[in-house]
């Protein structure tokens, strides 16, 4: 190709995917399937916190030690973007 106006590349496309390829070769040495299920539950609460411009450690730190003593009804309350939205009005 001579026309050299349009740069072709696709850094952008692999850096947003690594981590999940990381994720996914760590799931391998988990040592079982459930263990795997559960770093693959962390992994998808910290991509989403990111993904609302939230500290993951704030967000799971506030999951893990509410969550368990919540009612049912109040599990909206721990997702996104409801938590978030919580979290400024306090």
């Amino acid at each position: 190709m001579t026309d050299q106006r349009i740069e072709i590349s696709n850094i952008l496309i692999e850096n947003a995917i690594r981590p999940v390829a990381i994720g996914r070769k760590n799931y391998l040495f988990n040592g079982s399937h459930d263990a795997a299920r559960r770093a693959a539950m962390i992994y998808s609460l910290v991509s989403t916190a990111k993904l609302h411009d939230t500290d993951p450690f704030i967000y799971l730190n506030d999951l893990l030690t509410k969550l368990p003593a919540s009612k049912t009804s109040d599990i909206k309350n721990f997702l996104m973007p409801e938590w978030k939205t919580l979290q400024e009005d306090k």
